[in-house]
């Protein structure tokens, strides 16, 4: 399976059919990005309306309700498309007092790096748009230039409770940011890279890291689902307390992309998951690796959608001294623990 990819095998076949129309190398490279980055976007979009459909099925078994029943026949096929429709049709109101500038920039600028992670990741053997050998470093800069578009938009909102929901909303992500980074520490230090397709490659030929790092696929876990501002660390909005946070004064497309931003952070949490800890596209050759590669990354996201319909919300104070006090200790031991038993074992 390592030794071929369909997804590679396509795109060399197109790379050469544009070359046959336009024999410029450039413009050929140029062509191929540009068809990458509409591959990726159209991803995104489509896992938002599979998600939101998915989610409130799931919601409805798990609380005993029906669930969408309406729009698209007996099960609700076509309850996604309505729900952009009515999205597209809203009025887009900016309040009064608002920073204008800054609060336009906002959902747009959080939806760019919640995209740009997608670039990096390796989809099949030779099947990513960008292959660098500091994936992982470039992976979380980009990632974590997120927390500032929150902060935006609570400020130029001229809402008191869209301030308090940007200020917590920095708050639990920058805290769940290190125990998220030490997690992966230790798989970064038995695989001697920072290139992500190593890491995956590493997994075929031995172990999935779930099983050689189970403490640091916990902590991961549970940081992830907080970064992506998911039940039960969904305190940046309540409706008893800030209303809808940050998103509060926000209508239309322009919330939309707050919503799309998201389910691409979900994706990207389910899709980090897979990468680290279970062997990316590696799997039985009967499946391409692509396909393997999304088995594994809907099965995460479905994970942590059975979490957000199970466990109950917690306090913002209880959320930052679990993540302080409890998993960077737990993250910091975990990296020693591999530095430990890498020592003892000889391996370098």
């Amino acid at each position: 399976m390592m030794e071929s990819s369909l997804l590679s095998t396509i795109a060399m076949e197109l790379d050469g059919l544009i070359y046959c129309l336009i024999p410029i190398p450039f413009v050929v490279d140029l062509v191929m990005t540009f068809v990458g980055i509409a591959i990726l976007l159209g991803i995104i979009s489509m896992a938002a309306i599979v998600f939101t459909y998915t989610e409130r099925k799931i919601c409805a078994f798990i609380q005993v309700r029906i669930g969408p029943n309406r729009v698209g026949g007996r099960f609700g096929l076509l309850q996604p498309v309505a729900d952009m429709l009515k999205l597209m049709s809203k009025e887009d109101i900016m309040p009064a007092g608002a920073d204008k500038v800054v609060w336009a920039l906002s959902p747009a600028l959080l939806f760019v790096p919640a995209a740009l992670v997608y670039a990096l990741f390796p989809f099949d053997v030779g099947a990513v748009l960008a292959d660098v050998n500091v994936g992982v470093f470039l992976l979380f800069a980009i990632s974590g230039q997120a927390v500032l578009p929150f902060l935006m938009g609570g400020y130029a909102s001229n809402n008191k409770y869209s301030f308090i929901g940007g200020m917590r909303i920095v708050g639990q992500m920058l805290s769940y940011e290190a125990p998220l980074l030490f997690s992966l520490l230790g798989i970064i230090m038995l695989t001697g890279s920072l290139r992500l397709d190593d890491i995956v490659q590493m997994q075929a030929q031995n172990y999935w890291f779930i099983f050689m790092q189970p403490l640091a696929f916990i902590i991961f876990l549970i940081a992830a689902v907080a970064e992506t501002n998911r039940t039960p660390f969904d305190l940046v909005e309540g409706e008893s307390e800030i209303i809808a946070g940050p998103f509060t004064e926000y209508s239309g497309m322009r919330w939309a992309l707050f919503f799309l931003a998201e389910y691409a952070n979900l994706l990207t949490a389910a899709i980090l998951a897979t990468t680290f800890f279970l062997g990316g596209y590696s799997g039985p050759s009967f499946l391409p690796g692509f396909v393997w590669f999304g088995l594994k990354a809907v099965l995460m996201v479905l994970l942590i959608m059975w979490f957000r319909w199970t466990f109950p919300r917690t306090r913002v104070d209880q959320i930052l001294t679990f993540g302080w006090k409890v998993l960077v200790p737990l993250s910091i031991l975990n990296v020693v623990l591999t530095g430990a038993l890498m020592f003892w074992f000889g391996i370098v």
